[in-house]
């Protein structure tokens, strides 16, 4: 389900021209009303297409004002439950809400990698251009041999 935004939270990220929430949103999504004339509430964040939202939790993530919140289907939060995540420095403490009033808390480390300093082709041969054609080129040598549409290849029998 989308997100959708508590204005009586919200700042609007003090003013900036770019929020928090639009830095972050993959779809480009959230935007910020500026004089209140598309919401009724100037100077706050807002989805301008709920329907489109990938529910990904980013913006819910990054709001400082924890201000952002997630219409839940009933199969999985029913009735009165909830799910909110809070961003510290180095973590994220997710909080459930079950619909008896039951709480639980999570804590996970926040990824500390470096942006832009992620490998992804590290360690793995540089195919030759003569060989881009032949089927299999690339996992000939990082998998193993494993040719597409060979499922038995996949599995590693040992004994």
């Amino acid at each position: 389900m989308p997100t959708f935004v508590r204005t009586d939270k919200c700042d609007g990220c003090k003013g900036q021209d770019k929020t928090a929430c639009m830095y972050i949103c993959p779809h480009d999504l959230m935007s910020l009303d500026k004089d209140g004339s598309k919401t009724g509430h100037a100077m706050k964040a807002w989805n301008q297409e709920p329907e489109q939202c990938w529910e990904c939790y980013s913006c819910v993530k990054i709001c400082p004002q924890n201000a952002i919140e997630v219409r839940h289907y009933a199969d999985i939060v029913p009735l009165g439950g909830s799910v909110q995540p809070l961003r510290g420095s180095d973590s994220i403490m997710w909080t459930i809400k079950f619909r008896n009033g039951t709480l639980k808390r999570f804590k996970f480390p926040i990824r500390t990698t470096a942006e832009g300093s992620i490998s992804p082709y590290g360690g793995k041969p540089m195919p030759k251009v003569s060989e881009l054609s032949l089927p299999g080129v690339f996992t000939k040598e990082v998998m193993g041999g494993y040719r597409p549409g060979r499922d038995g290849e996949l599995l590693r029998v040992t004994k």
